[in-house]
């Protein structure tokens, strides 16, 4: 796979970014999010809609932060044959009764595309919420990655 365990810092510990997977009114009419990772929180920002990512404070069980889900803001993959590649969101073709796409263009400027479901948003603008791992997700072609183990082996 392309996930790969790396060391975070204490700071960045403290916190968790977790994507809405819906926005709704519940029980009595009092709004909440459901996110990614089972949980539910309630009364958030009304500003945070489907899509979107929720900067969780882990102590508190809180919403500190929200980056929205727009053109422009930094995403990693987290399905499909690009999993784990992070590259900025270029344009979402919207298919009604079908699933949406969503354009991406890597730091090396290879444009691909993915479902929306498959887009995690992991940053504002090209500054990433959280630490990537060497690579920054950028996928290499099978040429590129031959030519990088033949230098690191002399």
């Amino acid at each position: 796979g392309r996930f790969a365990v790396h060391l975070i810092t204490p700071e960045e510990a403290r916190y968790k970014l977790c994507k809405v997977r819906k926005a709704a009114l519940g029980k009595g009419g009092h709004p909440y999010v459901a996110t990614h990772d089972g949980r539910t929180i309630r009364y958030p920002n009304p500003d945070i809609h489907a899509h979107d990512t929720a900067v969780l404070d882990i102590s508190t069980g809180k919403i500190s932060d929200f980056i929205k889900f727009e053109i422009g803001n930094l995403c990693m993959v987290t399905g499909g044959h690009n999993v784990g590649r992070v590259g900025i969101v270029a344009h979402r073709e919207r298919h009604p009764g079908s699933f949406d796409i969503v354009h991406v263009k890597d730091a090396n400027g290879h444009t691909f595309a993915t479902r929306l479901n498959n887009i995690f948003i992991i940053g504002k603008g090209v500054k990433p919420h959280i630490s990537l791992p060497k690579g920054k997700g950028v996928k290499l072609t099978i040429s590129e990655e031959r030519d990088k183990r033949m230098t690191s082996k002399k």
